[in-house]
């Protein structure tokens, strides 16, 4: 049988009543401390109408502080402290003297002069309304302190959402130009069933980037399915020049990545690899489960780094007659994103393998989605992927 989990309530989430709380249990308290003091001197039990008396002066007042502290609280601290010190000596006093006449209303017996019953109980509503300001300014100083604290994690929060947000926007948008002036080639060549796929995977492509937040992760089967789409629209144009492999662990399918987070890795390998040769390239994506570790490989079988455009590939500019031509946020890019969503707690390295080519490898947390947050309503329909 599952057992609910129970959630804490915070003591402090409800003020008002944590203020009562602590009011009532605090001078319930002192009554209580003060009856065993009365009790141990052999008072007689009728003093008890006379401690119910102080203990209610006391609450009483405490409130009216409570009132005053509540705006002396935000001003300067001189201001703060100086006007503190002033109304409690005065409340003190106001307490003491209430004190001690119901004291000598109570004891007409009593041989001890107004001014010593004042001195007399004037030492214990000190200490009483004294503990009861430190801890009043106390409890408030700390709360808004942690106010301060939750207020800046959620502007730290924002930030970063908007960092990611717009780094996702950043990405190089040529494929979309290149993939357009294709589109428009075949019609005028009057090839309309290749240019009809190719609008509608572009279409399906970028109802995927749109749908998603850009902040939002996917698992590593989405972010698959999606490349694979992209892909198509690149094979219409590279035709057999862009050959792809997949190497994916079953394992990782449902581990969690920055959504788009692989496209500019495999834009970049087009680009680099695939575009310049006449051959073409292939292009490889693998994953696989090392521990609590997800390792991404995207690899290519191009130049490499021993190519006049090594500079290029690892800044993302491209130039063409000296004129930039690209937007410079390929590998940039993704290691920023990865910065700002895991910190330290990853890896992105350049690697040139011993057979030759580029290789970029990327480890992450392996996080997982559960069973019934799979279905994202950004995810690329299975009808658009058919046919691959």
């Amino acid at each position: 049988m599952r057992v609910l989990p129970i959630q804490p309530i915070p003591f402090f989430a409800n003020k008002d009543k944590a203020f009562w709380r602590l009011q009532t249990a605090g001078w319930a308290g002192a009554m209580l401390l003060r009856t065993m003091s009365m009790i141990a001197n052999n008072q007689p039990l009728t003093s008890l109408v006379l401690v119910l008396i102080q203990t209610i002066t006391g609450f009483s007042i405490s409130l009216v502080l409570s009132v005053i502290y509540r705006g002396l609280i935000a001003r300067r601290p001189i201001i703060t402290w100086g006007l503190t010190a002033v109304i409690l000596t005065f409340a003190v006093s106001l307490h003491a003297f209430i004190d001690a006449w119901v004291w000598s209303l109570w004891r007409t017996d009593s041989d001890a002069s107004f001014t010593q019953l004042f001195l007399g109980v004037l030492y214990i509503d000190a200490t009483l309304l004294g503990a009861w300001s430190a801890l009043y300014y106390a409890i408030n100083f700390y709360l808004q302190v942690e106010e301060q604290n939750d207020q800046l994690i959620r502007l730290e929060s924002q930030a970063t959402s908007a960092q990611l947000a717009m780094l996702r926007y950043q990405l190089n948008p040529h494929f979309l130009f290149n993939t357009l002036n294709s589109i428009s080639t075949l019609v005028l060549l009057k090839q309309t069933e290749p240019a009809n796929a190719m609008l509608s995977r572009l279409s399906s492509f970028l109802r995927y980037t749109l749908v998603n937040k850009p902040s939002a992760r996917v698992t590593v089967a989405q972010e698959v399915e999606t490349l694979k789409l992209y892909l198509d629209i690149e094979r219409m144009r590279f035709e057999e020049r862009l050959r792809t492999t997949f190497t994916i662990d079953p394992a990782t399918e449902k581990c969690l990545l920055p959504s788009l987070l692989l496209q500019p890795l495999v834009e970049n390998a087009i680009k680099y690899a695939v575009s310049p040769q006449e051959s073409g390239a292939e292009i490889t994506i693998a994953t696989q489960l090392i521990g609590p570790t997800l390792r991404i490989t995207v690899s290519d079988t191009g130049p490499g780094l021993q190519s006049a455009t090594t500079d290029n590939r690892l800044s993302g500019m491209t130039y063409d007659g000296g004129e930039p031509v690209s937007t410079g946020v390929g590998l940039s890019n993704i290691r920023d994103r990865l910065d700002q969503a895991y910190g330290e707690d990853h890896r992105f390295e350049t690697l040139e393998p011993v057979e030759g080519g580029f290789a970029v490898l990327i480890e992450m947390p392996a996080e997982r989605r559960d069973e019934a947050e799979e279905d994202l309503p950004g995810r690329p329909p299975q009808a658009a992927l058919a046919g691959r």
